[in-house]
């Protein structure tokens, strides 16, 4: 895990991110809990695996040491959070050779606010009781922090474990190898790191930890009793029997009850649901601590804000005896259904920052403090057709006077405690993966559903949008590509029509990426890794698809649903579906009348059609949905709003049907943090919208709510920013059109159009938080609605000139949709990236130089040197040299590690002596002499300092290097710069 401080310096802390899936433990009492549920197989897999790797730790001393491990866990309450990592539960991105878990969180909640260990505190903890640890290092000086990411960014595209851990324990001021051995146990595709910055102290109290505690004692040879994999193959007969099977090995320490697993031995019945009101009773009831008051708070506020998520209540079979009418134990399981709910979440933490945070699984990255609280913020190990999330936490409901144990009371500390979690919502982490494990978990198994469903050019186009999204170097996407579309060949015409099962896929995966790496160093590469397949068939575990929290889906990053091909022969035979996410206002209606008057202007003739919402009865999508299926190579100009997820998801299941491709055409700003519309362009909506007389949806200027239908339309984006807005609408439908709207160079919004505008916005929030979507004329605040709306016309009038003033003029809009969409009716369209900065891809540092100054300075010499005139006089260097470096270092030639130490230097500038030029048939380059940043000399790994100015025909770059050597043979030339002549260069990673 990587850490990082921020008193100056940069204190970072990275660990290795295995392919593997949280799991929690708190006690026998507390149970054990697995991938936001409990009670399940994969959380018997994980007790199982917990309790055998306390036997290889303990041995002999195995039992006393789990009931004891247990007690304290109890009476201190606290959570351990581990990453489990196994072939039994499916294929991820490479089968382990042994099952295992490594511990990557501890928690003490106790009273008030929780407290999260530290790592070294972690580390110590562990090796008191003998728990496995992650491989840790920190950085913590500048140069270690910089070169570390400089490191990432060179191997992200093909690192493994062996060259990643070697890079990091050259670059690292401290290193902690983790007790399991990721290449014995797990082999060379590694999934990634970890990395957050830490504090300050960080260095010493790991070096404290490293001097005061010694390793664990080497385990003896002892019999463990059946492994996991044996007993799951020994029984095959249904999941029940595997659970308990596994929980009888496991022993009573661990598990002395089946309840979780079984139900209720008395009777066999295992009923799960509570009764529901106790989430009302719950909320309503009075905090007996400070953590369930914060929990409270976030229950409440996702429930009146109506965000996405379910709140299922299980009854507590640990405590089934004890209940009563007065005395409720159940389990809360919080299931969080779409992405825009964290989001949103966060931006309500921005107002309240006393709230506990919420976060999205695949965004938390395991390892966090915050990801082992008893109430766990858990990590969802995978996610299906929407991003999951969720946690859990058990909760006793009681009447005050059956109160008895002093920890319940409601402490009067609780007063005086920050609500907020202080320095460990700070502390922040980025999973950091790599390529070789993407390949196989998003691009391989991930696109099973789409190669099979929609064929190998849906596939084609699926897994060139995420090779892009990731910002995947060029060469790396032509590589992956041949491959990808072999794969695609391959595994049809070896599984037929029917699916290749996404949770066994490597047993078809794995054996065609060995063949394929055989073929070549650089396909060896490119795989990363591949052989001794570990054969799962025979040992997996029973697992359904999904369980009744419906939490159990396959992970995906940035998976696409839309079935848009991949070639430009299909675009042009399939239909296009325009639609258009925006506001009344934004002038839909009449760019699709402009449309249908130039149906020359796609270029291929087809037949364009025009359905206008506000003269469409009944159900508007279902009947574009018919026209589609009908002329399915028709264009159709989808004429309504189409602002939120449920319409772009019914869009996307036209382009399934129709076979057609969606194209969301969307009004072109900045937007803000939280909205992709910024305020002037509401404002020229709503002008828009107040200028209009007889409008068919009788939303214009007679209309006497038209401020707040506006309004309403504006918040079904929020939480998202621009940004985020675009990219969701790329990633679903592979293209977006932007219509120029406001003028670039324009005055800010006056401050009374800005105030009213504001003033509209907390009134809208103020009423929708009482009423609901009840219509602004009727409830409390219809007299303030009145007054703001004849406000807001008064306002619009006054600004027209300047409103009118920022729109870009109408025509130019129009010709700018056209040609953007001719491009993609063209099948021309090259995705945008939505990244300012591209990762990965870096081969070499070096210093890139002005081409300007060089060309100055090669025209000096010429002047003064006839023959070097000559020498150029056919060389066309106007032309041809338009970039000019100076190598310092080459990931081929000097290693990752060289290259990465010019981390630190990243974007510096140096100054650059040129010293000589160098001549030969074939190559010419300057000989250079570095100088310094911040008084430190920048020196270059070569031998010979240079900068290529040209070679011949045929003749590779690296051949300057060799010109010293035929300047000694008298085979080339050599001409002093003298004085020597300074140009100012700048760092930079190629």
């Amino acid at each position: 895990m990587i850490e990082m401080v921020s008193n100056g310096l940069a204190v970072m802390e990275v660990s290795l991110k295995h392919s593997g899936s949280l799991f929690m433990y708190a006690g026998h009492e507390g149970g054990a809990y697995a991938k936001n549920s409990f009670g399940n197989i994969y959380t018997a897999v994980g007790v199982f695996v917990l309790g055998r790797m306390f036997r290889e730790a303990w041995g002999t001393q195995a039992s006393n040491k789990q009931a004891e491990f247990n007690d304290f866990l109890e009476k201190n309450r606290m959570c351990i959070s581990m990453e489990l990592v196994t072939a039994v539960l499916g294929d991820h991105g490479q089968r382990p050779r042994d099952d295992y878990v490594v511990v990557t969180a501890v928690t003490e909640l106790g009273v008030g606010k929780p407290k999260f260990y530290s790592t070294p505190e972690v580390i110590a903890f562990c090796r008191k009781w003998r728990l496995p640890t992650n491989h840790v290092w920190l950085f913590s000086t500048r140069k270690s922090v910089t070169s570390f990411f400089a490191a990432f960014d060179a191997l992200c595209e093909d690192g493994t474990t062996t060259p990643v851990c070697k890079a990091l324990d050259e670059i690292a001021d401290i290193s902690i190898q983790g007790t399991k051995d990721h290449i014995k146990v797990q082999g060379e595709i590694l999934e990634g790191l970890v990395a957050r910055v830490v504090s300050a102290d960080s260095s010493k109290h790991l070096e404290e930890v490293l001097t005061d505690g010694s390793p664990p004692p080497p385990k003896a040879q002892q019999d463990l009793g059946p492994t996991l994999r044996e007993i799951c193959a020994a029984n095959r007969s249904d999941e029940q029997q595997q659970i308990r099977a596994l929980l009888d090995e496991v022993g009573s320490s661990f598990c002395p009850k089946f309840v979780d697993w079984l139900g209720k031995e008395t009777d066999h019945v295992h009923s799960r649901i509570a009764d529901r009101s106790v989430i009302t009773k719950f909320l309503q009831a009075h905090p007996a601590d400070f953590s369930t008051r914060k929990l409270q708070e976030m229950i409440r506020l996702m429930k009146e804000k109506r965000f996405p998520a379910a709140f299922k209540c299980h009854l507590n079979f640990h405590k089934a005896d004890s209940m009563s009418t007065d005395n409720i134990h159940f389990k809360l399981v919080i299931h969080v259904h779409n992405d825009s709910v964290f989001r949103r979440y966060q931006k309500e933490m921005r107002h309240n920052p006393s709230l506990w945070p919420l976060y999205r699984g695949g965004t938390l990255t395991i390892g966090s403090r915050r990801s082992s609280l008893t109430m766990g913020i858990l990590e969802s190990a995978c996610f299906s057709q929407t991003s999951l999330a969720g946690f859990f936490v058990d909760i006793n409901l009681y009447r005050e006077s059956n109160q008895t144990d002093g920890n319940n009371a409601n402490s009067n500390d609780d007063a005086t405690q920050a609500d907020k979690l202080a320095d460990e919502d700070t502390n922040l982490m980025v999973k950091l993966k790599f390529l070789p494990y993407k390949l196989r978990t998003f691009l391989i198994r991930n696109g099973l559903s789409t190669l099979f469903k929609d064929g190998p050019a849906a596939y084609k186009a699926y897994y060139l949008r995420q090779m892009k999204n990731w910002g995947t170097s060029a060469a790396k996407q032509k590589e992956l590509s041949k491959m990808l579309d072999e794969w695609a060949v391959y595994v049809r015409r070896k599984c037929g029509h029917k699916q290749l099962r996404s949770d066994i896929y490597l047993s078809e995966a794995e054996p065609f990426l060995e063949q394929y790496a055989k073929r070549s160093p650089a396909n060896q590469a490119l795989i990363g890794a591949a052989g001794n397949l570990v054969r799962s068939e025979d040992f997996m575990a029973i697992v359904g698809a999904i369980d009744e929290e419906g939490d159990l889906g396959r992970e995906r990053e940035m998976e696409s649903t839309t079935t848009s091909p991949s070639t430009k022969e299909a675009v042009k035979k399939q239909g296009l579906i325009v639609f258009f996410p925006g506001i009344p206002g934004c002038a839909k209606s009449a760019l699709c009348r402009e449309l249908l008057n130039a149906p020359s202007a796609f270029g291929d003739g087809r037949h364009v059609q025009s359905l206008m919402g506000d003269l469409t009865k009944g159900r508007y999508w279902q009947k574009v949905a018919e026209i589609c299926k009908r002329k399915s190579d028709c264009i159709m100009l989808a004429d309504k709003n189409a602002p939120n997820e449920e319409v772009w998801k019914q869009i996307e299941n036209m382009c399934r049907t129709s076979r057609a491709c969606a194209v969301p055409v969307v009004p072109d700003c900045e937007g803000t943090d939280s909205n992709p519309f910024s305020l002037d362009a509401l404002s020229v909506f709503m002008l828009r919208v107040l200028q209009r007389v007889n409008h068919p949806g009788n939303l214009d200027k007679a209309s006497p709510n038209a401020g707040y239908v506006l309004l309403m339309f504006y918040h079904l984006y929020e939480g998202k920013s621009r940004k985020e807005f675009e990219a969701e609408l790329i990633e679903r439908f592979g293209s977006v059109v932007k219509m120029p709207l406001l003028k670039t160079k324009r005055v800010y919004l006056p401050d009374p159009m800005k105030a009213v505008l504001e003033e509209g916005i907390n009134l809208y929030r103020l009423h929708t938080k009482q009423h609901g979507r009840m219509e602004s004329t009727k409830g409390s605040y219809a007299k303030e609605w009145m007054k703001w709306e004849k406000h807001l016309r008064e306002t619009l009038l006054s600004n027209l000139e300047y409103l009118n003033s920022i729109q870009v003029p109408f025509e130019i809009a129009v010709k700018s949709v056209l040609e953007q969409l001719k491009t993609i009716a063209e099948g021309d369209y090259i995705t945008p990236s939505t990244e300012k900065r591209q990762l990965g891809a870096i081969v070499y540092a070096g210093v890139s130089l002005p081409v300007i100054g060089v060309h100055h300075l090669l025209n000096n010499i010429a002047v003064r040197n006839p023959k070097v005139e000559v020498f150029f006089s056919d060389k066309n260097l106007a032309d041809t040299l338009n970039k000019v470096h100076i190598t310092l270092a080459h990931k081929r030639s000097h290693g990752v590690i060289a290259v990465a130490n010019y981390g630190q230097y990243l974007n510096r500038k140096v100054d650059v002596e040129f010293t000589a030029l160098l001549l030969s048939d074939n190559v010419a380059a300057l000989e250079a002499r570095l100088g310094s940043v911040d008084g430190e000399k920048i020196n270059c790994k070569n031998k010979w300092p240079h900068a290529t100015l040209w070679t011949a025909s045929g003749i590779a770059a690296k051949e300057a290097s060799t010109l010293p050597e035929l300047v000694s043979q008298g085979m080339a030339s050599r001409i002093e710069i003298d004085p020597p002549v300074l140009i100012t260069g700048e760092v930079e990673f190629f």
